[in-house]
């Protein structure tokens, strides 16, 4: 059985910091690309950055030189700092990794809102 637990979400105002992690344990066989993902209300659910088991990373648009997504492989950790937040960053983040026989496992959500 795989895990996925995250932490570190919360309520913060516009312009300020917050980092999020997420775990995984059990029964993974070698973990590939691992990545966060956020849905707001009546939206569908979008990727907000990835990175490879090689630290290769990819963000959103909307979050690009405001998020940092980093990864500690020893650990099956992936994190992701967010600054400079605003209003509309709020929603639920949830982590997902793909293992390299192609499975793909996801955490339970963790609420990031964003006041004005």
């Amino acid at each position: 059985q795989v895990q996925l637990v995250e932490s570190g979400g919360g309520l913060v105002q516009a312009g300020g910091s917050l980092g999020l992690s997420c775990a995984a344990s059990g029964s993974i066989a070698s973990i590939n690309t691992m990545g966060w993902y956020r849905q707001a209300p009546g939206k569908q659910r979008e990727l907000v950055a990835s990175i490879t088991s090689g630290g290769s990373t990819n963000y959103a648009d909307s979050v690009k030189g405001r998020f940092t997504i980093s990864r500690n492989n020893a650990k099956n950790t992936v994190y992701l700092q967010m600054s400079s937040l605003k209003p509309e960053d709020t929603a639920g983040y949830y982590c997902r990794i793909a293992t390299q026989l192609g499975r793909l496992y996801w955490g339970q959500g963790t609420q990031v809102t964003v006041s004005s």
